[in-house]
């Protein structure tokens, strides 16, 4: 991490400097860098784009060897973005502030951290309209697994499912969902043992056993949603 503080730094310096706020997250922060690992970073300022009407900028650059991912606000910016993460119950850069290592600081970055961190802690909000949505879509989903023949058909339909189940039972027991390699690592801190009974059959091909169990995951979530439903 050291090693990393220190290139972004100079990152930092040479493409944004006039960052007032800089943390690092993802894997990076935590320890977990793999041989394939980029660095991303959270980027605040009054002042940080020479355009006065920028606000925002997701970027990706190379720098000394490394891949940076770059998520660079000014104020209002962030506060937008973080809103919208929060709507769609998917807070990426809100998870990135709070729980990242900050290598630039200033004394708003406290009030900020503090303010998000109580959002965080709330958990998401799933309304009754949205749970029938969800659950429409997984009762359609649902049976067309269990309609599919082609083989690669039930492994696309398959796939979303278990995106679709799972996004259900973490929001359904209000915890924020996430995308890629982090929805089953969100799915098992919630439960290792419904993670475990969930994707097992699906690891192994048993695409049947796969569609009981989310069947038993919608039925726990409030059922079924078809005939009658209207969107």
């Amino acid at each position: 991490m050291v090693e990393h503080a220190a290139i972004a730094e100079r990152f930092i310096a040479a493409v944004y400097p006039r960052a007032e706020i800089a943390v690092i997250a993802g894997s990076t922060a935590r320890g977990e860098r793999t041989a394939t690992s980029d660095v991303d970073l959270l980027l605040i300022g009054d002042s940080l784009f020479d355009v006065a009407a920028q606000t925002s900028e997701a970027a990706t650059h190379e720098f000394e060897g490394e891949i940076f991912e770059v998520f660079a606000y000014r104020p209002e910016g962030f506060a937008e973005w973080a809103d919208r993460g929060i709507e769609q119950h998917r807070p990426v850069i809100v998870h990135m502030l709070v729980e990242g290592i900050p290598i630039r600081s200033t004394p708003s970055l406290e009030s900020l951290r503090e303010q998000w961190s109580g959002v965080l802690d709330a958990g998401p909000s799933l309304d009754a309209a949205e749970s029938a949505f969800r659950r429409y879509m997984i009762t359609d989903l649902l049976d067309d697994l269990r309609d599919a023949t082609d083989a690669l058909e039930r492994r696309v339909v398959s796939a979303t499912l278990f995106e679709r189940i799972a996004e259900l039972m973490l929001l359904a027991e209000g915890r924020w969902i996430a995308a890629g390699k982090w929805l089953p690592r969100r799915l098992r801190d919630l439960s290792p043992e419904r993670a475990a009974l969930l994707s097992t059959p699906l690891l192994a091909d048993d695409l049947s056993a796969f569609a009981q169990q989310v069947e038993a995951e919608l039925r726990r979530a409030g059922g079924r949603v078809q005939a009658g439903f209207v969107r």
